[in-house]
């Protein structure tokens, strides 16, 4: 079989020869109809019926990976896909730097890797259910048929994680694949194990803001974990990267389209002034100031996510050549971080400093720093979209110390510049700096339904191109009766 290729002659869609792993296809077929009672209950609510114009995998070569077609959500074909295997690959980092490439989990590391895999895991399936009530409210056809193209995809990527607990790690596998599909984002008694993907998504704006920050946490988490000595992981993340590129697309452009829908409509209304929000309200649209502030909750959440700062668990990931860095073979040093220092963010003496902590233990602080700087980049397209329209408005990302439920920053209350004031304080500025309830129910109040081929809610700009050339009035979504 050509792994290049995708295998569709068995119940699950593959590129690594299930129909010769009998043990393991029987596991993941018995595996199947539990993740598609998931599916029915948590997946897109009220659009299960519905045909819906998304992309398949039908190869992993980057350069013809994909087909589109109409298909209803449950008959997408979830499958395994796995990026070629190089044989020449070896361990790239940490004490077991220049070994060959594990194919088989090493026993002493067993614990440990099977801990990455169900962290990453639960979250794919975490944010199809704070996303299932989306499809509702879905601004055009075209923005509903990218939020179902993401859900599927993050099922598959759920898949992905599955079919290496059920091959690699036995009976310990798959009761952890079973509770995968257990816990249920935001539950009380069985919630998603990473706070950001217990919160609720309420809004199209605080998906796009998600998928932009969120998804791209995800981005450097898998980047980390394809750069694993264990080389089913590195491959599966190499090919879960591809659809994940898909993923940040649709938070960006979406968080563009509602910027330049904003500016345009306060240019043709002759409002000079960006914070004169009860006007810019008026005309239906969203105003900068709120956007800045779903900005600052969502980059703020998805820091969270990286864990403290200083972490013996991120050490000991990288000693043991499980989880690298961003990019890990492109930097430039002995891969083995012994004697080399990192600058971390801390509190002391109640101010924010720079302190010189060891490269091994401050790796999630690095891995942060890189994410950041990979958010700024994206943010300073946002600002180029506002600056062409004239509006005298910046977009900029919030100090690491806001808004901080993890690591060093979690017991202060510190300003979007980095300022710590107290609670008092705090209690009196905080609205103006996060969301407020009245803003979620203005953004609320703006959340009806377009679903006419070509058109788009007044307060989001129609895209520039559409999703495989189509043209503007394509019916993206055939919507079940």
């Amino acid at each position: 079989m050509n792994i290049m290729n995708v295998d569709y002659t068995t119940k699950i869609p593959n590129n690594v020869n299930l129909a010769e792993d009998r043990q393991v296809l029987k596991a993941l077929e018995g595996w199947h109809p539990g993740y598609l009672d998931w599916w029915n209950d948590m997946g897109p609510e009220g659009f299960q019926e519905s045909l819906v114009y998304l992309r398949t995998a039908i190869s992993v070569d980057p350069k013809g990976w994909a087909k589109f077609d109409y298909v209803r959500m449950p008959e997408y074909r979830w499958g395994v896909l796995l990026a070629p295997q190089d044989e020449q690959r070896q361990v790239n980092f940490g004490q077991h730097k220049g070994e060959k490439a594990w194919q088989e989990v090493p026993g002493e590391y067993r614990a440990m890797l099977r801990r990455l895999v169900v962290i990453q895991g639960d979250t794919e399936p975490a944010s199809v259910e704070q996303q299932r009530h989306l499809g509702k409210t879905a601004p055009s056809l075209y923005d509903m048929r990218n939020l179902f193209q993401v859900n599927v995809e993050e099922g598959r990527h759920l898949w992905a994680m599955v079919y290496l607990l059920q091959k690699y790690f036995g009976r310990d596998g798959r009761e952890e694949a079973d509770d995968l599909l257990r816990r249920r984002s935001g539950d009380e008694d069985a919630p998603r194990m990473l706070g950001a993907f217990n919160e609720a998504t309420p809004d199209w704006l605080s998906f796009f803001m998600f998928t932009f920050f969120t998804d791209r946490d995800g981005k450097m988490q898998l980047e980390s974990l394809a750069q694993s000595g264990f080389d089913p992981l590195s491959r599966t993340c190499r090919f879960m990267l591809t659809e994940e590129a898909h993923h940040m697309f649709v938070g960006e452009t979406g968080v563009s389209r509602v910027l330049q829908r904003t500016c345009d409509a306060m240019k043709a209304a002759g409002i000079e002034d960006p914070n004169e929000i009860e006007k810019v309200r008026a005309l239906g649209v969203i105003d900068l100031p709120t956007m800045q502030k779903k900005m600052n909750l969502h980059y703020s959440l998805s820091l969270d996510l990286f864990g403290s700062e200083v972490s013996t668990n991120a050490a000991n990931f990288y000693n043991s050549g499980l989880k690298g860095r961003f990019q890990e073979t492109k930097i430039d040093d002995d891969h083995r971080l012994t004697n080399d220092i990192y600058k971390v963010l801390k509190l002391v003496d109640g101010k924010i400093t720079l302190v010189d902590e060891p490269a091994l233990t401050a790796l999630n602080m690095r891995l942060r720093d890189d994410y950041t700087l990979d958010c700024e980049k994206g943010v300073e397209r946002w600002n180029k979209v506002i600056e062409k329209t004239g509006v005298n408005f910046r977009l900029e990302l919030p100090h690491t110390a806001f808004h901080r439920q993890i690591g060093e920053f979690k017991d202060v209350n510190a300003t979007p510049k980095g300022v710590i004031v107290s609670d008092a304080e705090w209690a009196k500025i905080k609205n103006d700096y996060l969301p407020s309830t009245a803003d979620g129910d203005f953004i609320s109040s703006l959340m009806e339904p377009v679903s006419e081929p070509g058109k788009f809610a007044n307060w989001i700009a129609p895209p520039k191109v559409g999703i495989d050339n189509k043209p503007g009035d394509f019916e993206y979504v055939k919507i079940a009766a």
